[in-house]
């Protein structure tokens, strides 16, 4: 089954911070086979208390290699510039 690996988006502190670790980050995604079926800082809250400003979600060919995306040496090497530059959260799902 394939897993996801979402991420919201609550604000960018440092634009250019943001810039480099998406720049940095498309490198470990790439390795992994990673495919992005969304990435839009275009969202609207229709109900409930969640207001991102953006949202990513990206497909993985199993939630074992998404996993194995986020715990390993290359993502883990730059996850810091996303949380210096920004307040976002991430979870990874399983598809049914």
């Amino acid at each position: 089954m394939p897993g996801y690996i979402i991420a919201t988006l609550n604000s960018i502190n440092d634009p250019d911070a943001f810039a480099a670790y998406q720049k940095s980050a498309s490198t470990s995604f790439t390795q992994y086979g990673a495919k992005f079926l969304l990435n839009s800082r275009n969202v609207e809250t229709l109900d409930g208390d969640w207001h991102p400003s953006g949202v990513v979600v990206v497909e993985f060919e199993t939630y074992e290699l998404a996993k194995k995306f986020y715990d390993s040496p290359e993502y883990q090497a730059v996850i810091k510039q996303r949380f210096d530059s920004a307040d976002s959260a991430v979870i990874i799902a399983e598809s049914a």
